[in-house]
């Protein structure tokens, strides 16, 4: 019997290479989506008994295109291809697929499905959920959650985005230069709201986590292959990694979150960090620093930091004044407040996101960070009111929780602590 956590596995990692193959066969959407999910419900019956075939994404292939000129046929009263156990044995010809669709070609299929997902024709916010259902086969229920919408409104989103592609004849091929450069952004913004997706659901169970951060490093490595000479494509993957590999480290056994200082480093994947390390310092060669460049440079340097005392605030600074500069944002400059507090004090910080205040009035690490300079610097009853604000912002029971605790410190000792810090 073959392990059915194994079969999942391989039918989530196929999904890009079969979608992109089936599409270029029916130049369909919809018709793409159908057959690959017949072939997925096909291989969950088949794969059990008969064992894995040598290649997952050429048997879905075969199958699903199989499954769709069926379908194709009946609707035109044709003679049907054969049944189930004539198509099941497919050793001799999903060898012969196999072959043709090497990695060039699935290459070519999966940088497709990306592209056309992100066109240009379509709004952004349409351009990445389209591309997170159809690519990644995320649920609408996680896409709604992640966009802040409800879930009848991404379906609408969803569905009109596809009728968009269809109206449109948007072309099925690959994209030139300009193309690619037009819409690389949307599909990399796609792939990081997927990582962020379980990056940030401190509520949801460790494998879920870890299954959306996976996804996402593994379309970022995918992306590398198909742009190796593009610095923020580089600098998406090693943010990813290195952010990743703080992972077995940022909750305890309770699930209670652990702020980046207080995490034990000997926990970290060294494995991730190596290799975003790796693709830092390819990307930074290029010359073209971009915001995930920089956002990977703050990362490398908390991982190079064998101890939380080690760490280059210096630099730090420096990279996230980089970042406003490229990037205006009230977060990253609430995250710099951080390096200023290490560099200069907490009331230098605390002078510095003050004026954040009516952008972020509804940003929980706006006021779990208010509080902890608040905290270290003795203003106490302050500092009370800006834990109570976060807590009212939380999003997760994790953060709520963590936030209580540095209120009950504050009852149980009114001297100064070291208070919540953003993680990087």
């Amino acid at each position: 019997m073959t392990d059915i956590r194994w079969i999942d596995q391989a039918l989530t990692s196929s999904r890009p290479q079969v979608l992109g193959a089936l599409l270029r066969y029916f130049r369909d959407l919809d018709t793409a989506e159908e057959a690959f999910q017949e072939a997925c419900l096909r291989a969950l019956r088949t794969w059990p008994q008969n064992g894995p075939p040598r290649d997952p994404a050429a048997w879905l292939i075969l199958v699903g295109r199989n499954v769709a000129l069926d379908a194709t046929r009946r609707l035109k009263k044709q003679q049907p291809l054969p049944d189930e156990e004539a198509i099941s044995d497919l050793d001799d010809a999903e060898e012969a697929l196999a072959e043709r669709l090497d990695g060039a070609h699935y290459r070519d299929d999966i940088l497709r499905l990306l592209f056309i997902c992100c066109h240009p024709d379509l709004p952004a916010t349409q351009q990445i959920a389209v591309a997170l259902r159809i690519v990644c086969g995320l649920t609408v229920k996680q896409i709604a959650r992640a966009f802040l919408v409800g879930d009848s409104a991404m379906e609408q989103r969803i569905t009109r985005a596809k009728a968009r592609i269809a109206d449109a004849d948007v072309p099925f091929e690959t994209p030139g230069a300009v193309e690619r450069a037009e819409r690389l952004a949307a599909v990399a913004a796609m792939i990081y709201l997927i990582f962020n997706e379980g990056y940030s659901a401190a509520d949801s169970t460790e494998d879920l986590r870890r299954s959306f951060c996976d996804e996402a490093i593994r379309l970022a490595r995918l992306l590398i292959r198909l742009f190796p000479a593009e610095p923020e494509i580089l600098g998406l993957g090693a943010l990813m990694l290195l952010q990743h590999s703080r992972t077995p480290a940022r909750f305890d056994a309770a699930g209670a979150i652990v702020l980046l200082e207080a995490q034990d480093r000997g926990l970290w994947d060294r494995t991730m960090i190596t290799e975003g390390l790796a693709l830092i310092d390819k990307a930074t060669r290029h010359r073209r620093p971009g915001p995930y460049q920089l956002q990977s440079a703050i990362a490398a340097l908390h991982a190079r930091a064998a101890r939380p005392e080690d760490t280059d605030w210096a630099g730090i600074d420096q990279l996230y004044a980089g970042l406003e500069r490229l990037q205006p944002s009230p977060v990253v400059s609430l995250n710099r407040a951080v390096a200023i507090a290490k560099l200069n004090g907490p009331e230098a910080a605390l002078a510095m996101i003050e004026p954040l205040a009516p952008r972020l009035s509804g940003y929980f690490y706006f006021f779990g960070v208010k509080g902890a300079f608040l905290q270290q610097l003795g203003r106490i009853p302050e500092a009370r009111i800006a834990f109570n604000q976060a807590i009212a912002l939380a999003n997760t029971a994790a953060e709520a929780a963590h936030i209580r605790m540095h209120l009950d410190q504050l009852l149980e000792d009114a001297t100064p602590g070291d208070g919540a810090k953003v993680s990087h």
